[in-house]
């Protein structure tokens, strides 16, 4: 078992952005940060699990909650995919600046588009892994159907995702709607694996096959065969782990290691 550290760092507009980085017990081979799902957190069991599992790996992993989620400030309701990406690329800094730059980004559902977003903004990823991930951030918009009207007619509206409360602003829809996604994919120069599940429910496998359409080599598919969406089995996000670890290996520098162990003391 790895070991794990509470950080603070600066996100989008200078709010206070809470993460913690899994560390491996022995050697570090790689630095990796882990975006989580839409209204997601660090704290949710998929967040830990993978990282955990890489941890085991080798892999030093910063998760953290994007503004105005868990335990980060700022609020909700004046976020925005463009945010997201704009606090993956503070989090990048912030490791840069400790342990050494990311050279891997991994991303869950929305958060997989958004490591995709990111990933010409932070030269050091080698390798980009998404699992689930939407084709298009404006899929998300799908979600918020109900609440759409009152969003555009009031500025923002309460809505209820997987029994919790969040506010949402007309911002945030008009944003991800503007996404240049499939440009992002064909530019990218990080190497590519799609994580999907065949019987995903809420992002269809069809979005996995056109990420992988629209980026360049070197890609690679992984099935996650008979697993959910949130990767709510153990099992599922350790594989998911696990396969993201091996393909990576051919990617990453290990040079973070030795930076990694001073900064650690």
């Amino acid at each position: 078992m790895g070991t794990d550290q509470e950080v603070t760092f600066a996100g989008a507009g200078g709010v206070r952005l809470s993460g913690v980085l899994d560390r491996p017990d022995g050697e570090t081979g790689a630095v990796a940060l882990f975006a989580h799902c839409f209204t997601g957190g660090k704290d949710f069991a998929t967040s830990r699990r993978i990282a955990d599992a890489l941890a085991e790996r080798g892999t030093a992993v910063l998760r953290f909650d994007f503004t105005g989620l868990g335990e980060s400030g700022g609020d909700f309701a004046d976020s925005t995919f463009t945010s997201n990406i704009v606090d993956l690329v503070r989090a990048a800094d912030y490791l840069r600046d400790t342990i050494g730059a990311p050279s891997l980004l991994v991303g869950h559902s929305l958060g997989g588009a958004a490591v995709i977003a990111a990933a010409e903004r932070i030269p050091e990823a080698r390798a980009v892994a998404t699992i689930g991930a939407p084709a298009d951030p404006a899929h998300v918009m799908g979600m918020l159907a109900e609440y759409r009207e009152e969003i555009e007619a009031a500025g923002e509206a309460e809505v209820h995702l997987a029994g919790r409360t969040f506010r949402v602003g007309k911002e945030f829809l008009e944003d991800v709607a503007g996404q240049p996604q499939t440009e992002r994919l064909a530019r990218m120069e990080s190497a590519l694996l799609v994580l999907h599940a065949p019987g995903d429910d809420v992002v269809g496998v069809e979005h996995a096959a056109r990420i992988f359409t629209a980026a360049r080599h070197s890609k690679s598919y992984l099935s996650l065969d008979d697993a959910d969406h949130l990767l709510r089995r153990r099992a599922d996000a350790e594989y998911a782990a696990a396969m993201i670890a091996t393909w990576a290996q051919r990617y990453v520098p290990s040079e973070g290691a030795a930076r990694c162990e001073s900064w650690m003391g």
